[in-house]
């Protein structure tokens, strides 16, 4: 229960939100860095190769999809964050393995594999954190504070996508590898040791659980969903939309900066930037927007209904990314200005990251409110499945795309395919109820 005072002050006045907002800051400080260094790492010791990095992004997301059911399960039936500490302490651990395996074993195709292992692992880890994690804040925080609590979660993001990836260059390119991972590694332990602290009223379910008793939970929670056709209406639409958004950042964005930007011999301040610190300006960007956006929400009252102002940010965003896909075609693949298309694809990132803030905080906000919590992480899981489905493939294809057609050809299938999308979500009568 949550007391009147409780409702009426700043969210962090609750020891236990404090306790989650800085472990979490904490770990994906460490998930920030980790995924850029190996991003440009696969690249490096492959010769480019856009084929094997969106085979890593692909079998490390198809693990996390495979994962989340269970973690959903899991989520409901047991104490939320000892789960979230105990999975820290595995990833944290994961890594610094990681870390004195490639100490030991020198050579690049050694590398390529202890990366695919552990990210397979790491991201199976991740599977089981995530719907423990994103379901726990109703259990802490008041209602009506909802959207303040998560306006705060994204603005942490957008911070650490300032400084974190900005962290992540700099170190990427001043420290070997491993050490890069070390600190990594004790990024998630520190985490772990924030979120043993936190307490909340949770409620044990009788029975001991068995293979039989979770097909049964995950059987429940698809059953409970069923009855939210708004919410299901939207989720078969997201399905597709990260299917074309997901290659722009996960594929095209390093491919861009390891091929044109590097391969330019002089580009837009190259004197003050490498080719990588590229990309942490394009996220420091977003992360600017996105802050800023999420500090505009937390001072916001909570909206009933989101759907229609889902369906017109998307439809925005699509209107971008066909800009972009313009820009890269006459500016880049022509060869016209390179210095150019770097300029306008910071203003995209800084426009997407008030569109990606003003689409995500109402809708976890929504999904907080209207799903029973002793169902939302089953919830979670299971949406998660319907958002993130066909990202594995998305990676596998868009590498594919990259090595034999090139950019041009990426952008132009991923900005239509994602329009589509959007205008079928603008039309749909059920997403409207949301």
């Amino acid at each position: 229960m949550h007391t009147s005072d409780e409702k009426s002050r700043n969210v962090f006045a609750s020891r236990n939100y404090r306790l989650v907002f800085f472990g979490a800051l904490v770990s994906e400080l460490g998930s920030v860095l980790y995924s850029f260094a190996v991003s440009f790492y696969i690249l490096e010791i492959s010769s480019n190769n856009a084929f094997l990095q969106g085979l890593y992004l692909a079998l490390t997301g198809l693990t996390l999809l495979l994962l989340t059911p269970v973690g959903g399960v899991l989520g409901d039936r047991y104490n939320k964050a000892a789960i979230m500490f105990v999975c820290d302490y595995l990833k944290g651990g994961l890594i610094l393995l990681a870390t004195f395996s490639m100490l030991l074993l020198r050579s690049g195709s050694a590398h390529i594999v202890i990366l695919f292992v552990i990210g397979i692992l790491g991201s199976a880890v991740s599977g089981i954190f995530s719907p423990a994690a994103g379901a726990l804040l109703p259990h802490i925080v008041p209602e009506q504070k909802l959207q303040q609590a998560n306006s705060y979660f994204s603005a942490r993001s957008a911070m650490q996508s300032i400084l974190g990836v900005v962290l992540a260059g700099v170190l990427y390119a001043a420290l070997p590898i491993q050490l890069l991972f070390l600190i990594v590694g004790f990024c998630y332990v520190f985490s772990g040791v924030s979120e043993m602290f936190i307490r909340y009223d949770h409620q044990k379910k009788d029975g001991k659980l068995t293979l039989r008793l979770m097909f049964s939970d995950m059987k429940g929670g698809i059953v409970y969903l069923r009855t939210q056709k708004a919410i299901m209406a939207l989720m078969a639409v997201i399905l597709f939309i990260n299917f074309f958004a997901s290659p722009l950042y996960g594929n095209f964005l390093p491919y861009f900066v390891k091929t044109d930007v590097a391969g330019a011999g002089t580009y837009l301040f190259d004197r003050l930037l490498t080719p990588e610190l590229w990309s942490s300006v394009f996220s420091m960007l977003l992360g600017v927007s996105s802050l800023a956006g999420a500090i505009f929400l937390s001072t916001r009252p909570q909206k009933d209904k989101i759907g229609r102002q889902t369906s017109v940010l998307l439809l925005l965003m699509s209107a971008l990314m066909i800009g972009v896909t313009v820009a890269y075609w006459i500016l880049v693949a022509r060869s016209i200005s390179l210095n150019a298309f770097l300029i306008l694809l910071c203003a995209g990132f800084f426009a997407v990251g008030f569109l990606v803030s003003f689409l995500n905080i109402p809708f976890n906000t929504v999904m907080m409110r209207v799903v029973d919590r002793n169902q939302l992480s089953k919830v979670n899981g299971i949406l998660s499945i319907f958002s993130q489905g066909l990202i594995p493939l998305a990676s596998v294809l868009a590498g594919i795309v990259l090595q034999t057609a090139g950019c041009t050809v990426l952008l132009l299938v991923c900005s239509l395919g994602f329009t589509g999308a959007a205008l079928f979500l603008l039309f749909s009568k059920e997403a409207r109820n949301i």
